[in-house]
């Protein structure tokens, strides 16, 4: 059975920082694409960012670049989102996701296979 389990969510002030986890159990990294979505209050989810099976490619939505990073720990099956410079329109609820069928060096937005439940951040004084 298949299991994403996000972590890390939190409440932080403007200019902080926060690392969310997806930890994953029923697959192995180096078979699955990783990645993060987000879903704020009356919006539409969008994604964030991906990481790649062999984790050589990634990739950022405009909003995130160079604030955020995504990284992996193959040895923990886990997938990390450092978030630096957060900002209120950062606050969301933060999916990660997992798709069996993106390439081994890129990764995308669509198709993905299994789904965690959400870790909720909330930027805000």
């Amino acid at each position: 059975q298949v299991q994403l389990v996000e972590s890390g969510g939190d409440l932080v002030q403007p200019g902080g920082s926060l690392r969310l986890s997806c930890a994953a159990s029923g697959l192995l990294l180096d078979y699955y694409a990783i990645a993060w979505f987000r879903q704020a209050p009356g919006k539409e989810r969008e994604g964030v960012s991906c990481i790649s099976s062999s984790g050589a490619g990634t990739s950022y939505t405009n909003s995130v670049k160079g604030r955020f990073t995504i990284s992996r720990d193959t040895a923990k099956n886990t997938v990390y989102l450092q978030m630096n410079g957060l900002k209120p329109e950062d606050t969301a609820v933060y999916y990660c996701a997992a798709d069996a069928n993106a390439g081994s060096t890129w990764c995308s937005f669509y198709g993905m296979d299994y789904w965690g439940k959400g870790t909720p951040v909330t930027v805000a004084l």
